[in-house]
């Protein structure tokens, strides 16, 4: 059953990869059986929770398992990737691309359940490789746009350079004695060896999922199509970096320095994050940096060791961020816009998307009773254990969350008309055709309903019930105070900018937020001129001391060759031409007693006789 679930996508996938054009028809409904294939066999495999592994290479195996904290997962992204696309099939069905992005979204989706139920670094890192090459293909999708197409090389160079880490990881883990390469005797190994494999596990998660330094890719990731957004922000790739580290949180406990720095990183990601969150005014891009805030906070219970609140937190991120990029998405493709301004009013015009929005901005801002609030509270509950001025950081991040909530929301159902909704973006969004599909709006409410449904996870009885499935009970639950506090501020700063948003207008443009703080830029002066200095002085010396010593080399051994035809080839040859010709002559010689008379032949006979007795004679 677990081979089925991750053949089914892979194999479907890569046939209408390589089917191409001559699949464009069937697509989209191969897409959709196998998305509730794939469902499926993930809820049976998540109460069965089976366990394959086959022989790969020598001492290491390729081996699969679905757990308490994996079994969660399969069934997430199962989950979104149906919803998603239930929803694609509204825009790309009938269209030229329709093989090639299905056969990619499952493509994706695929490596997704490998990553999530790997138990050897091996199978992790194969399905790592294929998720970060579909993440590429799929970002830039709309391959004939130069932008798109950097935008893909700029996510998968910056993811690629980050996965690095996990070869260190695997290398060390190989030098530590850990020869199978397991995920579960990694934070066995030896403490020089262990803190190697940590240090790359670490690099590689943070870069995956989009955190401080890493998050700007996650800006440029939005130029791919908007299912690909919810897809990738949701339930692949960028959960990836945390579900990973929530994977090994083991590892982090036994390293003394990494639960630490994860923790801070997690936090300071969605405090700057969430301030850039705040003031975009492209939908996409508040989305995406509400994606690496809110990411911040499962980093933040992988450092705390609080492995229920963060993959609690990671379901209903889940369910609210694909709810928002395919609403984000719906009304793009309407409007061709997705800019905040000219959506003003858009909830008015189009209710049932605008409703699904609200549903899921509410409960992306952390307000009660809904699910973010339950999760992102544990989370809080963990750090206020651990450290107060982590607490307080957490604290401040969920207060952002509920400004760039608010704010979505009040601008999306101002009474102002969209003056600019027929208009086509400068990014090269198509125009807008006016209207939202059947398939477009069919996903939005189960995923509305499922994001607010999981507020149940507020009730004592229902979180001890779910931690048990885990396999992570007994993590610290918020007391009052907690909860009080953390309602108060979600709801006190939700509706305070709301009502400046209502009242004064939207927020001013602010040019180094909205730019991500300059992440891209510094990335490129800091880390990719020094390394592309660095690539043309090594080709420099590749041209002038490495070729250019090979180049001497061949002159030289021509010139030695052009001296042995002169000098020895010639007198070899006259040698062979004196032998050849001795032989020819005394061929010649030989031939002339061969006359074929009888007397002839007696006599030569008699004087080799003679000859021999006589020499018989001397030898005496």
């Amino acid at each position: 059953m677990l081979w089925l679930l991750i053949a089914v996508p892979l194999v479907v996938g890569t046939a209408l990869l390589l089917a191409g054009r001559t699949a464009n028809r069937i697509a989209p409904s191969a897409g959709m059986c196998v998305a509730v294939v794939t469902l499926v066999l993930a809820s049976l495999t998540a109460v069965r929770r089976p366990g394959v592994s086959a022989a790969l290479l020598d001492g290491v195996p390729f081996g699969l398992r679905v757990d308490g904290l994996s079994s969660v997962m399969v069934v997430t992204v199962a989950v979104v990737l149906l919803a998603v696309l239930v929803f694609a099939t509204g825009e790309f069905a009938g269209t030229e691309t329709s093989a090639r992005f299905f056969g990619l979204m499952l493509l994706f989706a695929g490596a997704m359940l490998v990553t999530v139920t790997a138990t050897t670094l091996l199978s992790l890192l194969m399905a790592w490789e294929v998720m970060g090459a579909a993440s590429y293909a799929l970002i830039g999708f709309w391959w004939r746009d130069s932008r798109r197409v950097d935008s893909g090389k700029i996510a998968f160079l910056t993811t690629r350079g980050a996965d690095l880490g996990l070869y260190l990881a695997a290398g060390a883990a190989l030098a530590g004695g850990a020869g199978g390469l397991a995920l579960n005797e990694l934070s066995g190994l030896p403490p020089g060896w262990r803190d190697v494999v940590t240090a790359g596990v670490v690099l590689a998660a943070l870069g995956k999922s989009a955190q401080l330094p890493f998050s700007f890719w996650l800006s440029r990731a939005m130029d791919g199509p908007s299912p690909v957004s919810a897809m990738l922000h949701s339930a692949t790739m960028v959960a990836a970096g945390a579900y990973l580290l929530l994977r090994l949180e083991p590892l982090l406990s036994a390293t003394a320095w990494a639960g630490a720095l994860v923790a801070w990183a997690g936090v300071l990601t969605a405090l700057a994050l969430g301030a850039v969150a705040v003031v975009q005014q492209d939908l996409k891009q508040l989305l995406a940096a509400s994606t690496c805030a809110q990411v911040g906070f499962m980093v933040l219970a992988a450092g705390l060791g609080a492995v229920a609140a963060g993959s609690g937190h990671l379901l209903a991120h889940a369910l609210t961020k694909s709810l928002l990029f395919l609403t984000a998405g719906a009304w793009l493709a309407a409007l061709g816009t997705k800019s905040l301004p000219a959506l003003r009013g858009v909830a008015r015009r189009y209710p049932v998307v605008g409703i699904s929005f609200t549903v899921g901005a509410v409960v992306l801002a952390g307000i009660p009773p809904l699910s973010i609030w339950a999760t992102k509270d544990r989370v809080l509950a963990a750090a206020v254990h651990e450290s107060a001025p982590l607490y307080l950081a957490g604290l401040a991040a969920a207060a952002l969350s509920a400004a760039y909530a608010g704010r979505a929301v009040a601008l999306v159902w101002s009474a102002v008309p969209s003056t600019e909704s027929s208009k086509t973006e400068k990014d090269g969004s198509p125009r807008g055709s006016g209207r939202i599909t059947d398939g477009q709006w069919l996903a939005l409410p189960p995923l509305a309903a499922g994001a607010a449904i999981l507020g149940v996870l507020a009730v004592p009885r229902v979180w001890a019930e779910f931690s048990g499935a885990i396999g992570a009970p007994g993590e610290p639950a918020p007391r009052w105070w907690e909860v009080l506090v953390s309602a108060i501020v979600a709801l006190s700063v939700a509706g305070m900018a709301a009502t400046v948003v209502r009242r004064r207008g939207d927020v001013p443009d602010q040019p180094k937020p909205r730019e991500w703080f300059g992440l891209e830029t510094l990335a490129t002066r800091a880390v990719a001129a020094p390394l592309l200095g660095t690539a043309r002085a090594l080709a420099r010396f590749d041209d002038r001391v490495v070729d250019g010593g090979v180049r001497a080399t061949a002159r030289f051994t021509a010139l030695l060759a052009r001296g042995a035809n002169l000098r020895v080839e010639h007198a070899v040859d006259t040698a062979v031409r004196l032998v050849a010709r001795s032989f020819r002559g005394l061929g010649s010689l030989a031939r002339r007693p061969q006359t074929g008379q009888s007397h002839h032949y007696y006599a030569q006979a008699v004087v080799a006789l003679a000859a021999l007795a006589a020499l018989l004679a001397v030898l005496r």
